[in-house]
């Protein structure tokens, strides 16, 4: 699975893609929403993991210029912001699915496998 990661903070970021790449993954890894976006218009990804505070902007501002582009691909948002009207803005913003940092790498691998049936 071709998954992207969008993660400024750097011990998350490398925690994630190490993760991911233990579990059999190709991984990208960036810490803007510039070089996220870039990336999604060149190559095919199975999953995004999107943070929502970026150095750049907001990450539901790149989750929306991807479903309104009709792309379905899986998003995942991993954040901090853990209040009810994030949670909600995420979810009506197209993503599948909301991590509140800090979480366990085996709950990011359960809910990829949810999202994967």
């Amino acid at each position: 699975m071709n998954v992207l990661v969008v993660e400024d903070n750097v011990d998350i970021g490398d925690a994630v893609s190490s993760h991911m790449v233990a579990e059999g993954h190709l991984v990208d890894w960036c810490v803007n929403l510039k070089d996220a976006a870039c990336r999604l218009t060149s190559k095919k990804y199975d999953l995004v993991l999107l943070d929502l505070r970026l150095p750049d902007g907001n990450g539901l501002s790149l989750l929306r210029a991807i479903r309104r582009e009709g792309d379905k691909t899986p998003v995942i948002i991993m954040t901090a912001q853990d209040r009810y009207s994030d949670r909600l803005a995420g979810i009506e913003g197209g993503a599948d699915d909301f991590l509140v940092k800090p979480f366990d790498l085996d709950e990011l691998s359960a809910r990829l496998k949810k999202i994967r049936r």
